[in-house]
């Protein structure tokens, strides 16, 4: 039986990763929130999460699957968490 060899495949550090965590925060808190609301008919916005599309699409290159969904899930959580704080730039 051949033995793998795991040179070739690419570790990703802890720092790394803890790193773009922290980037995934910080791209999940920008809103661009407005001061009065933009009537949709049956609902009103009050905010668009622009982090959140920025960051689904950096996260969408990550090559480690495993990672990606976990990137997934902090973004979509963080930006629910920060639709209730006052963060965002007010238009």
């Amino acid at each position: 039986m051949p033995k793998k060899n795991k040179n070739n495949v690419e570790d990703e550090t802890d720092s790394t990763f803890l790193l773009k965590i922290v980037l995934y925060v910080i791209l999940a808190s920008i809103w661009i929130k407005f001061q009065t609301p933009i009537d949709l008919g049956f609902t009103a916005l009050y905010g668009v999460p622009v982090g959140l599309f920025i960051g689904l699409i950096v996260a969408s290159q990550d090559r480690f699957q495993i990672d990606r969904k976990i990137e997934y899930v902090l973004l979509i959580v963080m930006t629910v968490v920060t639709y209730f704080v006052p963060a965002g730039i007010v238009l």
